[in-house]
This record gives C-alpha cells, structure tokens and sequence, in this order.
C-alpha cells in the first residue's frame, strides 16, 4: 500500500466515499485500478472525529461512564464495561457476582444485536428487502429485552464503576429468555435463507480471501481473524462470568467473505444459547460495590466486543478526573486486513468485502 494515489500508466484513481449506500458511517478510500481490478487502496478517516477521549481529563471518572458508552451506539456496554474493568483495576475493586454475571448477560446480548444488525445490513446491500425487514424484526425483540432488563435500547446505562445500577428480578430474565428463543428459531431460518441463496454465495465466496498467515500477521481481530482459521477470542482470558460459563468459538478455514458470513451467524446462536445459560446460572445478591476515593495509577483490560477485541487503558493520578483515556477498537485493528483483502479484487466487490468487515468507523474515530 502507498502512501498516496498514483494514476501511472494505464492506471486511474477513484474515491470510494464518503458518502456510498455500503456505508452507514463515512469512510473514504482512494482505490487505484487497473481496468476492474483494484492494486491499491488507501484509507482516509477522520470525517466524525469527536474527540471523546480527552473529555476524560474534565468528567468525574464515575460520570465518564456516559461517555465512554456512547463511542459507539451498537458496542455501547461493552465500552462502558471496559472502561469500568480499567478503573476497577487500578482500584482494586472485586464487583459481586450477580454484576459480573449480569454484565456478561448484557454482553451477549449486545453481541446478538450487533450480529442481527449486520445481517440485516448485509441482505439489504443485497437487495433482498425482504430478508432484511424479517432480520431487523428479530433484532426488535432483543432491544425489547435490553430495555427491559438494563433501561435502555441501545445506551443501556447501567454499568456502573463497581457493578450494575440495576438489577432485574430473577422473573423478567426468565421471561426473557423465552422470548428470545423465538429469535434463535427465527435466526436460524434466516441464516439457511441467506447462506443457501446463489446470489449471495455467489457474492461472496472465494472473494476478499485473508490467508491465516496474513491475518495473524496483520493484527486482524474478532469475526475477520477466526474466519481466516485462528482461534482466538478474548472471552476466553477470563474477564466478568466467562471463566465459569462453557462456550465454543466459531472458526472457518477458508478466509473469504463467505466464512465472515458464517461466523456471524453462528455466534448469534451460540450467544443466544450462552444466554439462556447465564440466566438458568444467575446468582443472587447485590451487583455493586461501594465507590470511595478516586482512581491513582494505570490500569488497561481487553474485551471482545462483536467486531473483535477491544483495549482500554486508563491512567489517574487520583483526582477526581483521570489523566489519560485510550481505546483500541476492533475496526481500527481491522483496516490493514480491509485493504489486503481489497487489493487484487474487482472493483464491484469492495461494497461486499468493506460490509463483511463490519466497521464501525464511530468507535474508530471515538
């Protein structure tokens, strides 16, 4: 990859972006192509900067709780749980186990509505409307469940440094679970629908193929490392309930859009399954932890959010307000393998391998 457009001999530059229907967010590329065919891709971010991390120097470190969730919308607990487990860390704080277990209940979920979000984002780019309505009603069940369980559809709010600050009654997790099983039937039968369609495994097997050498080599986390064959997934380093619960991770070998497709959608229905475990296994008792002093040191934890692994590092000098707020996020980990897999495809094929990438260009930026 250069480091800027050259239109040589035979040669044209174009931009994919800003602005493109693929794109949920703005994203720039300068694709340099060869008649159809793509040789160098150079990415440009920065449209949505917010500036979100500095703002930690002038909020209370509880109160940048509210902040740090709203770096993304669709990762949005897992980023305010990773900011905790930071803070949590440098003060030597143990959260009870019902708050361990209900933040990995939220976890899961989050995963399950990211995943359903993505598919129905998929099918749409495919023109399959249909697909894409049935999918996004199925992911309307798991934001009921998140409103009802921790207040919110998608700024959940209720992780706290310490814990939870709710703590939903054994019967409405319960009732939950119920209703979300009729979302792993319905996932179920979609994932045949968009697997088995020609058109889609047309459009996406055998194109953006990332080799398992160059995914490890790359830095790629989450669905794009495991699709390329490494099993790798932060959950298993124990962090919140999952040391005590039984999960697999989803691994395909051949590394192109398709395996992507596939991962996806098996961890829905893991993650669905995981969470009618959690709840059958929720223990009782309180989900916080009193609170008293201010953060003094450094302290960074890693979480595999549904786009991958995630770090958060903070570091207090204890003040109130914390010195310094640092998030690596899974897309920013992913551009280097986005634009490996770009070069040598066809030009109609970067929308494809851009969405089975998922980014997320918001937590990106932050």
């Amino acid at each position: 990859m250069s480091g800027s457009p050259n239109a040589g001999p035979g040669l044209t530059v174009i931009p994919f972006g800003p602005q493109h229907p693929v794109l949920p967010e703005p994203l720039h590329f300068d694709l340099t192509l060869q008649d159809e065919k793509v040789v160098d891709a150079i990415p440009q971010i920065g449209y949505i900067h917010r500036g979100l991390e500095m703002l930690v120097e002038k909020r209370d470190f509880t109160d940048y709780v509210h902040v740090a969730e709203r770096i993304c919308g669709i990762c949005s607990f897992m980023h305010g749980m990773g900011y905790c487990e930071a803070i949590e860390t440098i003060m030597d704080l143990t959260v009870p186990d019902r708050g361990r277990w209900l933040r990995t209940f939220w976890c899961e979920l989050e995963r399950v509505h990211s995943h359903l979000m993505w598919l129905g984002l998929a099918a749409d780019a495919f023109g399959f409307e249909n697909l894409f309505h049935a999918t996004w009603r199925a992911r309307e069940i798991v934001l009921d469940v998140a409103e009802e369980t921790a207040g919110g559809r998608v700024i959940y709010g209720s992780c706290i440094v310490g814990g939870t600050s709710t703590n939903p009654e054994n019967e409405t997790l319960d009732r939950c679970v119920k209703e979300l099983s009729k979302v792993r039937a319905e996932t179920i039968r979609l994932a045949e629908v968009f697997i088995g369609e020609p058109t889609v495994r047309h459009r996406l097997e055998k194109v953006g193929v990332l080799g398992r050498g160059k995914a490890y080599a790359l830095g790629a986390v989450g669905p794009m490392l495991r699709a390329s064959g490494v099993d790798y997934d932060m959950r298993r380093k124990g962090y919140e309930a999952y040391p005590e619960l039984t999960f697999a991770t989803m691994v395909e070998t051949s590394g192109d859009c398709m395996a992507r497709a596939k991962v996806r959608i098996r961890e829905i229905d893991e993650s669905l399954r995981l969470l009618g475990e959690i709840v059958a296994r929720m223990p009782g008792g309180p989900v916080a932890v009193p609170v008293k002093g201010a953060p003094e040191g450094e302290g960074w934890v890693r979480v595999e959010q549904p786009r991958g692994e995630a770090l958060y590092f903070v570091r207090a000098n204890g003040k109130r307000n914390p010195e310094r707020f640092r998030v690596r996020t899974p897309t920013f980990a992913n551009i280097p393998a986005m634009v490996e897999v770009m070069v040598g495809s066809q030009l109609a094929d970067v929308p494809t391998i851009i969405l089975t990438i998922d980014p997320c260009i918001s937590c990106t930026e932050r």
